[in-house]
Parts: structure tokens; C-alpha cells; sequence
């Protein structure tokens, strides 16, 4: 309103300076010069008092020897029409040059040719002055209204606001997360048909808390909801309510429900809700501190004095451990849908969704597909469809094939192959028998996960690795399959002192995930016959760093030196296991060797029907399948990245290749 107002109180006062300046124009130019008739005119020029008459069509403006105030006199007068002056003046004897004062029957005749513009060209420099005032003014009134409206606008939310007439994300294109759909349909059924559940007494949740790691699809749940319901949806991240003043994110989130209340029923949807979510207290600031001021009024309007609102407020957060207990209570955020990485029926799901429009392949199996991509969330398997579409692009190809899928997967879980690393015959005989010796004794332990490729060309930092297919999904682990994983962990470390009487830089890696997983079974997991069921220590953490910090050790030291004991048993006895495995396999380790040292890759059939055959058997046999493209030549210009055997390798890629490596709670992840 002020800036309407603004503008149009601007436009009057320019018309009213227009008008001021045209009429002074007229009124000064009126009173400059005296009409009289054309008769008089000629009598002055036969006396000798006009010096010069200047034609003008039919006007004619005489200038006379005579000064009034140090100025010439002016008369102006008018001809017939077709009225030749020069003509006139010449058959009454008037000479028309040579004028003096005082001399008779001579004038200066000045001829202008002007086409009327004479006073509109005076009135457009008697009004050069007011516009160019005007315009200055303009440009002042209008740097002080955008002042204005950024500095009224400051505390206004951001949030972008998609209506819900045209529809673009619906429950079909989600997949993989059942329970979490089941849970948000009722929530479109609220805002579809809220007199259903008003007849039964039931009210409204007022918010959704999403919670699940990055890539699970939190955002796009959320825009589903939005789809399916068919109501206004606000957007908005949880840091673009903070502002370096105090203040301003209270006054946004304000402007934020009062938008929402107006366009109601309809969604608001926070990600991030971390950023300004955080357990009050815990930070640096005091009771003025702008997270909490934010956090303060966000409490406030969804669970205030006002609860006749249809507004439902969704949240998305992977770090639900660090939120404000006020802000998880029933009556703000009711419900809590966890998104977790899908399992194997849910990744084909996924993979089917993804797969749907694309020039897929007959060889293409996604059950195939999703057995070997455990862990992976649903942002992982898009990405890996979408790299199995570039490299078909990358080979000419109309359609996507198994190939192209099977390599995504690699790239994806270890990078892309790195062709042109110098490596020597050692290093890449070292290489074959460490990876050798990973196969071998996965392929043979009844609890180990089967392996599925074989390869001893780099990815990454890995300078070869070995990736498993298992047999079927599984969330908990006993102590008989960590136990047959530690061995296969060390089986390139067997397998290189067995051959080569002593062990590489390579297994470094490998001896990380060992140790680390046999002193979780130790501490955390209570599967030491010696120690008992038992967990031992306490991990510490500062919720406003969000991350463990110290861990603090209840144990006493005779406790330390039995635990250090017990991890060195398991890990000892793992290698005792994996010496034992591969030799009495080692004419199956040798023929595995030599086959990756022609092929350096083996993967899925091929693979298994070397490690079944008989050792005698000449390899390969006539049908084996080859690789489909034949590897680089190495550039003999480029020096071996690290000498020895190999770089230690990205965690989790050496030996079990994103398959086997352990969370907290003993469940695969990648």
C-alpha cells in the first residue's frame, strides 16, 4: 500500500511540473514581441528604423535599429497567404540588403525554414531543466523504496510454496519404502477427508519426522505427500531461517505459518530441521542465541494456543540424536517414519522405477542387480543406473546391458578402472595371488558370502579387489560369520606370505577392518568365550559437535590386557584358518593366479566354475566368456604411483568389496 502510494503521488507530481513548465513557456514567449500590421512594417522600413524582418512562412519578425533596455525591439506581424515578401518589398523600391541606421528603403531579408518547430523546440529547452530534476528524483525515490522493501522484507520467510494443481511426484514413484508410505498415507488422507476422522474424535497430526541416512529419499516422500494430497506445499531448508542477527529466524518462521495458515489445509516441509533443531543448552551461545530463538518460536507454532489450524508440518533429518526433546514430543512431531537403506526386495523396486522408460537389455536381471549392491540407498542405485546409461552412450550402444551394469556397480563402489597404472610383473603377480587368496577362501567357508568378481586392475586407490554376491539378505551376524569373515580378511595376507615368504604393503587395509571387527566382537558385541557377554567402555559425545568425541573406559587395566588378549586369539586364529584353507587349495590358488594374471577379471560363472574345477583341468577352457574390452597398454612415460606393491586401498573395497564391512549393530553396510 505505502508503495503504491509512492508511486502514484510521484506521477502527480511530475504532470504538475509538466504543466508549470509548459505554461511558463507559453506565458514568457507571449509577452516577448508586439503584433502590428504588415502595412506598419513597410512604412518603418521606407523610414529607415528596421534593420532586419526575418520570414517565417507567414510569420515575420522585425528587429529595429531602436534599443529598449540595451535590447532590440521586436514587432511580429503576418502576410496573406502566397505572399511573396522579397517580391513586395523589391516593387516598392525596398533594397534587401545593406541595412544601416538611418537609411531609407533598405532592409536585411532572413529567410527560416523552420516547419513550425521553432516553439516546440524553446518549450523542449524550458522543460530540459524540469525533467532532468524529475529523473534524478526518480532515481532517488526509487533506491530509497528498495532500501525500503529489502529492510521490510528481512524477516519474511523464504520458503518456496508449489501449489497442488499440476502433480509431478506420486506414491508410484516411490519404492522400496512400504512402512514409511503406509505411515504417510494417512497423513493425505487427513488432508483429503479431515470430517472422517473429525466424526471419530481423532485430530490432526501436526508434524512428520523423517529420519534416515542421506540418499534414502526423505525429500522425495515429502513431495509425494504434497502430489498426493493436492494441497499448497512450502519448501523451505532449515538454515535459511538463521541470520547472523538475533531475531530473524523467529521472524521468518512467524511469516512462515501466518502463509501457511492463509493457503491451509497444506504442507510445510523443513529439511535439515538440524540445523536450527538442536537441543538448546548445549551450544555456545546464551538464552539469546539465534538457533534458539528460532527453535523457541518454531515450538511455539506447532504446538501453541492456536490448534484449529489444518497445517501439517513434515521434517527430514539424519541426525535425529541431536534434536530438542521439546521439539519430538507428542503434539509437535506425532509420528516418526524411519527410512532406512532398503533391503534386497526393496533396492529391485527401486531398480525397477529407475530401469522404467530406458533401453534395457533381455540380459538384464535387477533381482541380480540388487543382491550385489547391499547397503546401497536409493540416491545409489540412481546414480548406478545412470552411470550404466553413460557408459552405454560412452560405447555406441542403443541399449543397456548386463556389461554396463555389472561395471557401474564397480565404478560406483570403487571408482573407474585405472588402465594406465604402471605396475610390474611382481606387482601384478603379488596382486593376483592377494586377491586369489580373498576368493579362494570365501569360496570355500560355509558362512561366507560367495564371491561374485575377481579383478586386479585398479580402482581408485585399490590396486585390485574382490567383491561378493550373497546368497540372501541378512540384518544380524553370529559369531561363526565374523569369524569366517575375519579369516577371508586375511586371506591376501596368507596368501602372500605362503607364496612370496613374506607380506606386502597391500593387506594394510585388510588389517584395519580385522582389528577393528574383532575388538567390536570383543567390546560391543559380547562374543568372547573368555570375556562373557559383556560390553566394555562408554563412548562420549558433545550433541552440538554431533559426533563421538572420547570414549571413556569403566574397565580396569588387567580388563585391558585380557581384551587386548582375546582380539590378538580371534585374529591369530583367523590367520591360522586362512593359512590351513589355502594350502590345502593352493593348486586352486595357483590356477586362480594365473587366470587373472591372462584375464584380470573373473567374474560370475566364469569365476565359480574355476574355483569347482578340477585343478588339473587346462584353463581357460574353449568357452570361457572373455572380457569384452581387451586392457590398455601401460605407458612406459609414467612412473609406478608408490612402489611396492600398492597404495593401502579405500576402507572396505580390498577384500570384500563393499559387501561384508560391519555397522555398530553387526548388519551389512557399504
Amino acid at each position: 500500500m505505502y508503495s503504491r502510494w509512492m508511486r502514484n503521488g510521484f506521477i502527480w507530481l511530475l504532470v504538475v511540473v509538466a504543466a508549470i513548465a509548459i505554461g511558463f513557456a507559453f506565458l514568457s514567449g507571449g509577452d516577448s514581441r508586439t503584433e502590428v500590421p504588415f502595412g506598419q512594417l513597410v512604412g518603418d522600413i521606407e523610414t529607415g528604423q528596421i534593420e532586419t524582418l526575418e520570414v517565417d512562412g507567414r510569420d515575420i519578425t522585425a528587429i529595429y535599429f531602436q534599443q529598449v533596455n540595451g535590447e532590440r525591439v521586436e514587432r511580429a506581424s503576418k502576410v496573406a497567404e502566397n505572399t511573396d515578401v522579397a517580391t513586395f518589398l523589391s516593387d516598392r523600391g525596398i533594397e534587401l540588403s545593406g541595412a544601416a541606421p538611418g537609411r531609407a528603403n533598405v532592409v536585411n531579408l532572413d529567410f527560416k525554414e523552420s516547419g513550425g518547430l521553432g516553439p516546440w523546440l524553446g518549450l523542449l529547452l524550458n522543460l530540459f531543466p524540469f525533467l532532468l530534476f524529475g529523473a534524478f528524483l526518480l532515481l532517488i525515490m526509487r533506491q530509497a523504496q528498495g532500501s525500503n522493501s529489502q529492510a521490510m522484507s528481512f524477516g519474511r520467510s523464504r520458503a518456496r510454496l508449489f501449489t497442488g494443481a499440476k502433480v509431478t511426484v506420486t506414491f508410484m514413484d516411490v519404492a522400496g519404502a512400504d512402512e514409511a508410505k503406509e505411515e504417510l498415507v494417512e497423513v493425505v488422507e487427513f488432508l483429503k477427508y479431515p470430517e472422517k476422522f473429525a466424526a471419530l474424535g481423532a485430530r490432526i497430526p501436526k508434524g512428520v519426522l523423517l529420519v534416515g541416512p542421506p540418499g534414502t529419499g526423505k525429500t522425495l516422500l515429502s513431495r509425494a505427500v504434497a502430489g498426493e494430497a493436492g494441497v499448497p506445499f512450502f519448501s523451505i531448508s532449515g538454515s535459511e531461517f538463521v541470520e547472523m542477527f538475533v531475531g530473524v529466524g523467529a521472524s521468518r518462521v512467524r511469516d512462515l505459518f501466518e502463509q501457511a495458515k492463509k493457503n491451509a489445509p497444506c504442507i510445510v516441509f523443513v529439511d535439515e530441521i538440524d540445523a536450527v533443531g538442536r537441543q538448546r543448552g548445549a551450544g555456545l551461545g546464551g538464552s539469546h542465541d539465534e538457533r534458539e530463538q528460532t527453535l523457541n518460536q518454531i515450538l511455539v507454532e506447532m504446538d501453541g494456543f492456536d490448534t484449529g489450524t489444518n497445517v501439517i508440518v513434515i521434517a527430514a533429518t539424519n541426525r535425529p540424536d541431536i534434536l530438542d526433546p521439546a521439539l519430538l514430543r507428542p503434539g509437535r512431531f506425532d509420528r516418526k517414519v524411519v527410512l532406512d537403506s532398503p533391503d534386497v526386495r526393496g533396492r529391485e523396486a527401486i531398480l525397477g522405477v529407475h530401469l522404467k522408460g530406458k533401453p534395457v537389455g533381455e540380459d538384464v536381471v535387477p533381482a541380480t542387480l540388487a543382491r550385489s549392491t547391499p547397503g546401497f540407498s536409493g540416491a545409489d542405485l540412481a546414480n548406478l543406473v545412470n552411470e550404466a546409461a553413460i557408459l552405454a552412450a560412452r560405447r555406441n550402444k542403443k541399449i543397456i546391458a548386463m556389461d554396463e551394469f555389472e561395471e557401474a556397480v564397480d565404478r560406483v563402489i570403487a571408482g573407474p578402472e585405472r588402465k594406465s597404472r604402471v605396475m610390474s610383473e611382481h606387482e601384478k603377480r603379488l596382486t593376483a595371488y592377494h586377491e586369489g587368496g580373498h576368493t579362494v577362501i570365501a569360496h570355500f567357508l560355509d558362512k561366507h558370502d560367495p564371491p561374485h568378481k575377481v579383478t586386479i586392475v585398479s580402482r581408485g586407490m585399490a590396486g585390485g579387489y574382490t567383491r561378493f554376491l550373497p546368497d540372501e539378505e541378512t540384518h544380524y551376524r553370529t559369531r561363526d560369520m565374523f569369524r569366517d569373515q575375519l579369516c577371508t580378511a586375511l586371506g591376501g595376507h596368507a596368501a602372500e606370505e605362503i607364496v612370496f615368504g613374506e607380506a606386502s604393503t597391500g593387506p594394510s587395509n585388510d588389517l584395519e577392518q580385522v582389528t577393528r571387527i574383532a575388538r567390536s566382537m570383543v567390546t560391543r558385541w559380547g562374543m568372547s568365550e573368555r570375556l562373557g557377554p559383556r560390553t566394555f567402555g562408554r563412548s562420549d559425545d558433545l550433541v552440538f559437535l554431533g559426533r563421538e568425541i572420547s570414549e571413556t573406559r569403566n574397565y580396569s587395566e588387567k580388563i585391558a590386557e585380557e581384551i587386548d588378549d582375546e582380539v590378538r586369539h580371534l585374529i591369530e586364529e583367523a590367520q591360522g584358518r586362512a593359512r590351513q584353507v589355502l594350502t590345502e587349495r593352493r593348486d586352486v590358488l595357483d590356477k586362480l593366479a594365473a587366470a587373472l594374471l591372462e584375464a584380470e577379471t573373473l567374474e560370475g560363472e566364469d569365476l565359480t566354475r574355476l574355483l569347482e574345477s578340477d585343478p588339473a583341468e587346462p584353463w581357460p577352457p574353449p568357452d570361457l566368456k572373455r572380457r569384452a574390452e581387451p586392457p590398455a597398454e601401460p605407458r612406459a612415460e609414467e612412473p609406478a604411483d608408490v612402489p611396492g606393491f600398492r597404495p593401502a586401498p579405500k576402507p572396505g573395497l580390498a577384500w570384500e568389496g563393499g559387501a561384508q564391512a560391519t555397522t555398530d549393530g553387526g548388519g551389512p553396510a557399504r
